[in-house]
């Protein structure tokens, strides 16, 4: 099957035709335009330094459901014992610096180049892309980014420089995604790490299914934060399970995180 190549116009090729590796399209640009169209229909850039932008929609998909997130005892201990300070829309620019510098790629490269970063950067700036900061002794330890669409986020990259930092952040990303009515986390590739806490994969038509149910406006959003509770994330974040469990958890209005 050819890989469709892009030119000015915003459009994008179905991603029922992505090749077997997921590979769909290859040109275009990052304008926040095209990514937001991509994004709503599934599609990602992924390329490396001095190669063309090549956009793929990979299957099947591993996702996550925030209710179905599972939480290890070992990270509810480190939660509780307060040796993180996490944040969220506080320190983008540098959670992205952090991905695309994490250890390995500077020596093997990176597809998080100085163009995508400016590009994400941009897309935060106009409400679309979201981090959450772990912070240990006032210096960045961890954290991740993704972009927003109405009621998915897709995740894009995390990094750790002290252990157990990126999964605080994952689990402060899922406390986030409970308190704001997000149903489903995109996390791109299966991998046996994200399959610990919970995620699993989708077809390519159910996760397109989920897609259409939970994208119905691709409006800009207000900065997240995390208020000060008093009990701490990992507990809220098993109360909310519980809850769900049970069918007393109250739906949180979509529009909550809007402008």
């Amino acid at each position: 099957m050819p890989v469709f190549r892009l030119t000015d116009a915003l459009l994008f090729p179905s991603p029922d035709f992505a090749e077997d590796d997921g590979l769909l399209a290859v040109g275009g640009d990052l304008r926040p335009e095209r990514l937001i169209m991509a994004y709503s229909h599934g599609i990602f850039p992924w390329y490396s330094e001095g190669d063309p932008i090549l956009w793929w929609s990979p299957a099947p998909r591993l996702v996550l459901f925030p209710e179905e997130f599972h939480l290890p005892r070992r990270l509810k201990r480190t939660m509780t014992t307060n040796t993180f300070t996490v944040t969220a829309d506080t320190a983008f620019a540098e959670v992205i610096a952090g991905c695309a510098t994490a250890s390995g790629r500077e020596c093997h490269g990176t597809w998080i180049t100085a163009e995508m970063q400016q590009a994400y950067i941009e897309l935060h700036r106009f409400g679309y892309a979201h981090s959450v900061e772990c912070w240990h002794n006032g210096q960045l330890a961890g954290g991740l980014y993704g972009v927003c669409l109405d009621r998915i986020f897709f995740g894009e990259s995390m990094f750790t420089r002290i252990t157990d930092a990126s999964k605080v952040a994952l689990a402060m990303l899922v406390h986030l995604a409970l308190e704001h009515g997000i149903a489903l986390i995109d996390c791109q590739m299966t991998t046996a790490h994200l399959l610990r806490f919970g995620a699993r994969e989708l077809s390519r038509e159910a996760f397109q299914a989920e897609l259409d149910t939970h994208i119905h406006e691709c409006l800009p959003q207000k900065k997240w934060c995390l208020p000060a509770r008093p009990t701490g994330p990992a507990n809220t974040i098993q109360e909310r399970e519980q809850q769900i469990a049970a069918g007393t958890a109250s739906t949180t209005d979509r529009n909550t995180l809007k402008e």
